[in-house]
């Protein structure tokens, strides 16, 4: 059926003039692929120290004089040992699961059941009111070179014509499309559409304002296939509106940094923290047992209906000590009917599974956008956190190390933005911005060696500066109005 659905979609962003590799850097790379896995690991491992070195003195020299540094230098050289080591690790450790098999690997102790070879996969998406982009969305899924896959859109009581739409690509593409008469919710529509999966191995999700590449799906699923220890893995997502501005090209370079960088660092201990909406791949025995769970999912008392992605990512993470008690809350519901044994699962990220998602393009809908993913962090973190360290030093380093980034992030904006001003200490206050700006220059300097002539690393220090001045403000307004909900899709 896949072949009859090589319909246009909207195409991938361009390579920018002059961001191809050069020449000589190709060779290179093909003479160290050629080599023995061990010797090529080793010298990824020694590029990555050279590359690192200046900032790696920069430390050092500081350190030294720890004792006799302020607060703010002890705090500005804690965020940069943080970024070394979060480079480090993302560029030295990091494999991609679709691209061969994986260095670290379960010990013998640990059992995974395999899939087969060509397992069937379900492959779903939630849509509200997106008539604009819903049809590229489907198209693109329709057009997947995986096999096997069976498509199911559910319409959540859309009221702008995107049901006009979902009609004729059914009939088009010959895909199932479920209307519901009342809107139920994003985790409620795809829990409905998990219906249509009960007889699949594998369970994929995307966004209804994404466009795929054709053989990012079969790159997920193969990850699954070649790794059983695999219970989900993440694709790899850019911005697809970077013509929209100058926001829409800064988050292009940001997700690419949160991606390659963050995701990749988490990923080589097994443990993404949380596997994104727009390209979400699971297996259906890591997640199926807790569908009820997870579309009922409680905070404070109240339905809560963010955290779509790291709230399910949690129950694959978790659910070797969270599991069992997840399934006797929901013994009656029809996706627990059969037991699927708690293990515990890895997580991880196909880097080379593409796909493209619109991003806010103005300001508020970009704040909006912010405070539900700051939402969704602080929930998630108190299900997530309970238990994530007890998968190991690396994954919980990284985890809590995030946790604690975002939670200094208002404190240190206030103290430096506020409050040293307000008391003369303006030399504190550049001192931190010129921090922020050499920390985005290195999260940009990474996107250069990535992206060889591309000149839109530029953006990454910019973004910092945005980061730093004004969504550090939004944690705070988000924990004070965690409670209020409103259908929403997006990375959260």
């Amino acid at each position: 059926m896949n072949a009859l659905h090589r319909t246009p979609v909207r195409p991938p962003l361009p390579v920018p003039h002059g961001a191809r590799t050069p020449r000589g850097l190709r060779a290179v790379e093909r003479r160290v692929a050629r080599a023995d896995p061990a010797i090529r690991h080793g010298v990824r491992r020694l590029l990555v120290l050279l590359l690192l070195m200046p900032l790696l003195l920069v430390l050092a020299h500081h350190t030294a004089r720890l004792p006799r540094l302020s607060l703010p230098v002890c705090y500005g050289l804690v965020v940069l040992a943080g970024t070394i080591t979060l480079l480090y690790i993302a560029y030295s450790r990091y494999e991609d699961p679709a691209e061969g098999e994986l260095r670290v690997r379960p010990g013998p102790e640990e059992t995974f059941p395999p899939l087969p070879a060509h397992p069937m996969v379900a492959f779903l998406l939630a849509v509200k009111d997106e008539v604009d982009g819903i049809e590229a969305c489907v198209r693109s899924m329709a057009a997947s070179d995986c096999p096997g896959v069976r498509i199911v859109v559910v319409d959540d009581h859309s009221q702008d014509g995107t049901r006009d739409v979902l009609r004729r690509l059914e009939d088009d593409l010959g895909i199932t499309v479920v209307y519901l008469d009342a809107n139920v919710g994003k985790k409620h529509a795809l829990v409905r559409a998990c219906e249509f999966a009960a007889d699949t191995e594998i369970i994929a999700f995307t966004d209804s304002d994404c466009v795929l590449a054709p053989d990012a799906l079969r790159r997920c699923v193969r990850a699954l296939v070649t790794h059983p220890e695999l219970g989900a893995v993440s694709g790899h997502c850019r911005a697809l509106n970077t013509d929209s501005g100058f926001l829409a090209r800064a988050q292009d370079v940001w997700y690419e940094g949160q991606f390659r960088v963050s995701k990749a660092a988490e990923a080589s201990f097994g443990s993404v923290s949380c596997v994104s909406g727009p390209l979400a791949v699971f297996r259906r025995d890591a997640i199926f047992n807790y569908l009820p769970a997870w579309a009922d999912d409680r905070f404070m008392g109240a339905p809560f209906r963010f955290a779509t992605d790291r709230q399910l990512t949690g129950y694959v993470l978790g659910q070797a000590w969270r599991g069992k008690a997840l399934k006797r809350r929901y013994a009656g519901s029809p996706f627990t009917a059969e037991d699927f044994a708690e293990r515990r699962w890895r997580v991880g990220y196909v880097r080379s599974a593409k796909v493209w998602t619109d991003v806010p393009a103005r300001l508020g809908p970009l704040l909006r956008q912010q405070v539900r993913w700051k939402k969704s962090f602080v929930r998630n973190l108190f299900f997530t956190g309970s238990f994530m360290w007890r998968r190991g030093p690396g994954a919980a380093a990284l985890y809590y190390g995030h946790v604690l980034w975002v939670l200094a992030a208002p404190v240190m904006a206030f103290s430096h933005l506020v409050w040293a001003p307000a008391h003369g200490a303006l030399f504190l206050t550049l001192l931190y911005l010129c921090g922020v700006v050499l920390k985005g220059c290195v999260w940009g300097l990474a996107y250069r060696i990535d992206h060889p002539g591309d000149s839109r690393w530029r953006y990454r220090p910019l973004m910092s500066l945005f980061s730093s001045v004004l969504l550090a403000w939004l944690l705070p307004y988000s924990l004070l109005t965690v409670r209020r909900g409103v259908w929403s899709r997006g990375a959260a």
